[in-house]
């Protein structure tokens, strides 16, 4: 049955998302074990503690996974509502989408130098990344086939991927607007950036993995609240009932869920 009623004994199944919430919510701290979600940070903290880390990621963390990849620059290309998997992961908050058609640009310029960062959109974080589309009488595309020229990359690479989803952003309309501007000689030069957006994703700084402890008292707590007759009201209570209330209760942390919180019965 898909509406079970909970009874006397039972054992919960708790979806990773309910877990750990999408949000990475506070720095560390010597929080009691009961504290946890009592001690999430208000939006315009948490920005600025996701900001540092975004920082210190871009300065210390892609250098190397581009150097890794031997990918010389990287190009993320997406358009607003229809957010490549990564972006939002590489632009600061308060930033919650793409702006028309936003182009994020990082050209790796050796192991001393680092990699420099460029936006050739219309709505550029300019203390994040340098403008490249300064002349908008020329055409978006055309403005950054010929900052890539002028930059002379050997490899580039693009978010296309048969593997991996989150190397796969760039549409195929993008593409081919990309590969007209740039023509035949540079198009040739482009790789699959897929280990290279994984890697981002998948490596987390020690600030990062500091909070980690936090984020798990905040599901403990969830667990400690849903799993108790607060909420279960046994033989009326049914599974998709507490389901509902696990994503009320994150909604109102001012937090989110990945996927569906989801319980069972297993007797």
């Amino acid at each position: 049955m898909r509406k079970q009623v909970l009874r006397g004994f039972f054992c919960l199944v708790v979806g990773a998302a309910a877990l750990f919430p999408s949000l990475l919510v506070a720095e560390a701290q010597a929080i009691g074990a009961s504290g946890d979600i009592r001690n999430i940070l208000a939006e315009k903290e948490r920005a600025r503690v996701t900001n540092e880390w975004l920082k210190w990621r871009l300065d210390n963390i892609l250098p190397d996974l581009m150097r890794r990849e031997g990918i010389d620059m990287w190009l993320v290309i997406n358009r607003e509502y229809n957010e490549d998997p990564v972006y939002l992961s590489l632009v600061p908050a308060p930033v919650m989408s793409a702006r028309r058609t936003s182009i994020l640009i990082f050209h790796n310029l050796g192991k001393d130098k680092g990699v420099a960062r460029f936006n050739g959109g219309s709505f550029g974080q300019e203390d994040w990344y340098k403008p490249t589309w300064t002349d908008k009488k020329q055409k978006q595309f055309d403005s950054l086939a010929a900052f890539v020229r002028s930059r002379d990359p050997k490899k580039i690479g693009i978010d296309v991927s048969e593997d991996w989803a989150f190397g796969d952003g760039l549409s195929p309309s993008l593409k081919a607007k990309l590969e007209r501007a740039l023509g035949p000689e540079y198009s040739r030069r482009f790789v699959s950036a897929e280990r290279l957006c994984v890697g981002w994703l998948e490596t987390r700084s020690a600030q990062e993995l500091s909070v980690y402890r936090h984020i798990a008292g905040i599901g403990h707590d969830l667990i400690a609240e849903f799993f108790s007759n607060r909420v279960i009201t046994p033989d009326i209570t049914t599974t998709e009932d507490v389901e509902w209330w696990i994503r009320d209760r994150i909604t109102g942390l001012g937090l989110e869920t990945w996927f569906a919180p989801s319980i069972s019965i297993q007797r």
